[in-house]
C-alpha cells in the first residue's frame, strides 16, 4: 500500500520545557489506514498529530528537527494552508472550531475563505456525509453536543481532505453519539477511502473500528501494530497504565494466553461460550433502603428554561420531582442535552427554578444566595480550569477557606493536598498541570470547602483510562467525608463501578430512578436514553449469565475455576 504520511526522526521541544515532547520519532501511515494512537496523558500523541498538518513547526514554535512528508509535500517547505486540502483536523475542544452562527455557514467557512465558488455545495455535501442534512439554517447553539461534534467534522471535511485526524472523538459525548461518530468515521474510511487517525483512550472503540494501533510513551513511538496484536499486548499496556478492552482483560486475568485473547464483544462471546459460571451476591443497595435515610435535598415540580436569541424559551428541565438522601452516590445519565448539568446548577442556586422549589438541607434555593449555599453544596465544573483563581495549587485550595476566615485552615489545606497527592505540586500553577493533575486539584478545591453535598460534572472526561481509574478511587473516597456525591457523566464504567443510584434523564425529564440492575437490564430505557453498557456487561448479557457482570472482577469471579482447570488453562 502507498505510504501517505512519513515521519522521519522528528524531535520537538516546546520553549521553556526541559524534556522534548517528541524524541526521535519515526512513523509511516499507509493510505486507507484507520489508525488509533494510544498512550498516557503527556506521551506526545497530540503533538505528533500536529506535525501532520504543519502546525508544527509553523504555528507552534520550539526546537524542531527531522522531516515530515504528507502526500509528497514536506511540511517545512510549505505553508499550513497548503495542507488544508490534504489533512482535516478535529480538535479535542471541537466547539472552538465552530466559528459561524448557523450550521451551513459554519460547514462552508473553509471553502468560502479558500475562494471556491461552490462553497455552499461543498458545505452541504460535508453536512450530508456526517449526518446533518436538513440542519442548514439552525443556529449552532440549537445543536446537541453530538451534533456540534458532527458539525466540526463537517467543517474539516468541506475541503475534501483524504486524511482526517480526530483528537479524542468521544470525550464529551454520550454513548449513543459516540457510536454515531465512529460509524461516520468508518463510512468515510471504507466507502470514501479516507485515512483516519484517532487519538483515543477507549480501547473498546479501537478494537471495533481501527486496523492499526500506535503506542506512544514519553515522546517516542514504541510500536505500530495490527489492532488484534496491539490490544493483546496486555502486559506491556498495563505497565504503561493503558487498559486493554474489558473482555481482553477478563480473559487475561483468567489465565488465557496472548494468542487466544478476544478484543471485541463478538470474539469474546464465542470464546467464553463453553465456560461455566457461578452465582455472585448482589452487592448493590436495594432501592427501598433509600427512604430509611436522612433526606438532604428535596426537589418538587422544578422546571427551568433557557432564553433563546429570539426571546422565546426552551425548557431544559421539566417538572422534576426527586429526593436525595445521605450516603447517596448518584449518577445522572442520559443523552447530551438531557438536562443533567442544568439540574445540578439548580442545586447550587446559581440558577433558580422557573417553577417549583428546591430545598437543600432545608434551605429554599429560590430565596438563598449561591454564596450561602456554597457552605453546603460544592459544584466541581467539567473544565477544571474554571475552578482556578490564584497562581498556584495551594492558593486555589485555600481560597474559599481564607475568604470565609476559617480558623486553622492551613492544617486543613495540608490534609487535603496530601489526600489528593498534590503536596509536591502545591506551588505549581494549576493551569500548567496535566489533565489528571488539574482534575485532582479541582476535587481538592471542592473537598477543602467541607460541603455536605458534592456535585461533579463529567469528572473523568478527557482523561486516559489509568487516570480515570485513579480519579474514580478518589471520588469513591469522598463518601466518607460528605453526605452525598452526585455526578453527571457519560462514563458507563464509572457508573457501574461506583454509583448506588442511577437517575436517567431524557429531554429534561427523569425517566428512571434505580440501581444498575434496573437500568442496564431495561433495553427500552437504554435505547431511549442513548446509553451503551460497558463492554464486559454486554458480554455478560449475551452469555445470558444469571447474575450480570458489571465489572471485569465480577465477570472473572463468575467463571468456575474447576471448568478452567478442565480446559487446561492452568
Amino acid at each position: 500500500m502507498t505510504i501517505q504520511i512519513e515521519i522521519e526522526k522528528v524531535s520537538f521541544q516546546y520553549p521553556g520545557v526541559e524534556e522534548p515532547v517528541l524524541d526521535n520519532v519515526s512513523l509511516s501511515v499507509h493510505q486507507g489506514d484507520f489508525l488509533g494512537i494510544i498512550g498516557s496523558n503527556g506521551s506526545g500523541k497530540s503533538t505528533l498529530c500536529k506535525l501532520i498538518n504543519g502546525l508544527i513547526p509553523h504555528y507552534y514554535v520550539g526546537d524542531y528537527s527531522g522531516k515530515v512528508t504528507v502526500n509528497g509535500l514536506v511540511t517545512t517547505e510549505h505553508k499550513v494552508t497548503d495542507f488544508s486540502s490534504h489533512v482535516g483536523y478535529v480538535y479535542q475542544d471541537f466547539e472552538n472550531q465552530l466559528v459561524s452562527p448557523r450550521v451551513l455557514e459554519d460547514a462552508s467557512f473553509a471553502p468560502l475563505n479558500f475562494g471556491y465558488a461552490d462553497y455552499l455545495e461543498r458545505g452541504k455535501k460535508a453536512l450530508d456525509l456526517v449526518g446533518l442534512k436538513n440542519h442548514d439554517d439552525e443556529f449552532i447553539w440549537q445543536l446537541s453536543g453530538g451534533q456540534k461534534h458532527q458539525l466540526a467534522l463537517a467543517g474539516a471535511l468541506a475541503l475534501d481532505p483524504d486524511i482526517l485526524i480526530i483528537d479524542e472523538p468521544i470525550a464529551q459525548l454520550d454513548p449513543e453519539h459516540a457510536t454515531q461518530i465512529y460509524a461516520i468515521l468508518k463510512k468515510l474510511n471504507q466507502e470514501y477511502g479516507k485515512t483516519i487517525i484517532v487519538i483515543e483512550h477507549h480501547t473498546e472503540f479501537i478494537a471495533d473500528y481501527c486496523n492499526k494501533v500506535v503506542l506512544m510513551d514519553k515522546g517516542k513511538v514504541v510500536w505500530n501494530k495490527e489492532t488484534k496484536e496491539a490490544l493483546t499486548e496486555v502486559n506491556e499496556l498495563l505497565q504503561r497504565q493503558i487498559y486493554p478492552p474489558q473482555v481482553t482483560l477478563a480473559a487475561y486475568q483468567l489465565g488465557y494466553s496472548k494468542e487466544v485473547l478476544p478484543v471485541t464483544v463478538e470474539e469474546a462471546e464465542v470464546f467464553f461460550q463453553t465456560v461455566s459460571q457461578r452465582e455472585r451476591k448482589n452487592n448493590i443497595e436495594n432501592d427501598k433502603e433509600f427512604t430509611k435515610r436522612e433526606r438532604l435535598i428535596q426537589i418538587r415540580d422544578a422546571s427551568f428554561s433557557h432564553k433563546l436569541v429570539d426571546r422565546s424559551k426552551k425548557q431544559v428541565v421539566k417538572g422534576i420531582n426527586i429526593d436525595i438522601y445521605k450516603n447517596d452516590l448518584i449518577a445522572f445519565v442520559g443523552n447530551n442535552g438531557a438536562g443533567k448539568s442544568t439540574l445540578m446548577r439548580l442545586l447550587t442556586g446559581l440558577v433558580k427554578p422557573e417553577t417549583g422549589e428546591i430545598l437543600v438541607q432545608g434551605q429554599n434555593t429560590r430565596h438563598c444566595s449561591p454564596e450561602k449555599l456554597a457552605d453546603v453544596v460544592t459544584y466541581i465544573y467539567q473544565n477544571p480550569e474554571e475552578m482556578f483563581i490564584e497562581d498556584c495549587v495551594r492558593r486555589d485550595v485555600e481560597f474559599f477557606l481564607k475568604a470565609r476566615k476559617v480558623p486553622g485552615f492551613e492544617e486543613q489545606v495540608d490534609r487535603v493536598l496530601k489526600q489528593f497527592e498534590l503536596t509536591e505540586l502545591q506551588d505549581k500553577d494549576s493551569r500548567l498541570m496535566s489533565g489528571g493533575q488539574q482534575r485532582r486539584a479541582s476535587l481538592a478545591i471542592g473537598v477543602a470547602m467541607n460541603p455536605s453535598i458534592i456535585l461533579l460534572d463529567e469528572p473523568t472526561a478527557n482523561l486516559d483510562i489509568a487516570t480515570r481509574k485513579h480519579i474514580t478511587k478518589l471520588i469513591d473516597s469522598l463518601q466518607a467525608q460528605v453526605g452525598a456525591v452526585l455526578i453527571a457523566t457519560h462514563d458507563m464504567q464509572l457508573v457501574t463501578e461506583w454509583a448506588n443510584r442511577i437517575i436517567v434523564l431524557h429531554e429534561g425529564e427523569i425517566i428512571h430512578d434505580g440501581n444498575r440492575e434496573s437500568v442496564f437490564s431495561n433495553h427500552t430505557l437504554l435505547e431511549k436514553a442513548g446509553l451503551k453498557p460497558p463492554q464486559i456487561l454486554e458480554l455478560s448479557r449475551r452469555m445470558k449469565q444469571k447474575n450480570l457482570a458489571y465489572t471485569v472482577t465480577d465477570f472473572v469471579q463468575s467463571i468456575d475455576t474447576k471448568e478452567r482447570l478442565l480446559n487446561g488453562v492452568y
